[in-house]
């Protein structure tokens, strides 16, 4: 199987309950499932993790470099700001997928700016989870 890392920064542990207007109503614990349900359908391993700590995620990142793992990724509010996940993305050489639940340009104009999607093979945003679910069957044929 080939092993795909999954990546989800803050505050994506409050889906379910966190503007469900905006972001749904599954819980991120659902979007796992259906990751996980996808990927052994699929023959892909799926690494599935989330954290509201930038620097456990650069620590995943420069994981994923190492190995040469290749990425979906949905860094939320750290998209927009965080030049050191950015930098620690730069070192990937696998493909990254960015995703996002919504689509950050239909939002406040503040998330018009992504500093991962110049990083990534592609972006997929404004499908809920199924951006995810996207997002992996993408990576199936890359």
């Amino acid at each position: 199987m080939r092993k795909v890392l999954v990546l989800n920064g803050p505050n994506l542990d409050k889906l379910g309950t966190r503007e469900p207007d905006v972001y749904g109503s599954l819980t991120l614990t659902d979007i796992q499932a259906k990751c996980t349900e996808f990927g052994e359908a699929n023959g892909l391993d799926v690494d599935f993790r989330q954290s509201n700590d930038e620097a456990v995620i650069i620590g995943w990142l420069h994981e994923a470099a190492e190995t040469a793992t290749p990425i979906v990724f949905n860094p939320a509010a750290f998209t927009h700001y965080s030049v050191a996940i950015r930098d620690a993305a730069a070192m990937c050489s696998a493909p990254i997928i960015e995703v996002h639940l919504s689509n950050p340009i239909k939002r406040e104009e503040f998330r018009h700016t992504s500093l991962i999607s110049g990083l990534a093979y592609g972006t997929i945003s404004g499908f809920g989870a199924n951006s995810y679910l996207l997002a992996l069957r993408a990576m199936l044929e890359l």
